[in-house]
């Protein structure tokens, strides 16, 4: 069932292409460890983790990936010039569902902003948002996912289909439970949220 409108990011202006694509090995090359590819996130709040789904959807994870350590280009939006740095970092999570879930990832907090490019869509059908913890693209429609991304706090199978699911939590879902719950102004946190980095390794199962 796809998801009512007020859940989707509002639209960007416009999309263009990125100056040049990553592929997954070259947003993962150097990222120590062997096993499954995860990450792990600290926010002013506190520090959550979570595996990505590299071989099932692995677009959409060489996407994070590369924006998050600085190997994917996107476009700054004070000045519109094309760079590559952490594009994560000292963002915030600009919007709360209380009790559902939180989306972080926009530059402009405002539920507009991106990276300057979009992509489309990665849907496998057994990746769901069936629990608890799981991660997803936030977008405007089909195709136009970007930089924001969702995290689950419960069972939401209203986004099947429409935002594609990428990672899932393996540890600090209280620090989720703890955003989705705080004290709101228009679907924003009073005291932000902001992310201070975003790591990454590989563990095994």
């Amino acid at each position: 069932m796809a998801c009512s409108e007020s859940k989707r990011a509002s639209s960007p202006d416009a999309f263009v292409v990125t100056p040049k694509e990553l592929t997954l090995a070259e947003a993962t090359e150097g990222i120590g460890g062997a096993g499954e590819l995860c990450f792990e996130i600290i926010t002013s709040t506190g520090t959550f983790s979570g595996r990505l789904f590299e071989h099932k959807a692995p677009k959409t994870v060489t996407n994070f990936v590369g924006l998050a350590r600085g190997r994917r280009l996107f476009q700054d939006p004070e000045t519109g010039e094309w760079v590559s740095r952490p594009f994560y970092d000292g963002l915030t999570f600009h919007r709360v569902s209380a009790g559902s879930f939180v989306v972080g990832g926009d530059p402009l907090a405002n539920g507009r902003g991106g990276p300057g490019y979009a992509f489309g869509d990665e849907l496998t059908p057994e990746l769901r948002h069936d629990r608890p913890g799981i991660l997803s693209m936030a977008n405007a429609g089909p195709n136009t996912n970007g930089s924001q991304f969702i995290v689950t706090e419960r069972p939401l199978p209203e986004l099947d289909g429409a935002f594609p699911v990428f990672g899932a939590l393996i540890g600090g879902m209280e620090v989720i439970r703890r955003i989705a719950r705080a004290p709101l102004l228009n679907d924003q946190p009073v005291e932000p949220v902001v992310i201070q980095s975003v790591a990454f390794f590989r563990r095994k199962p």
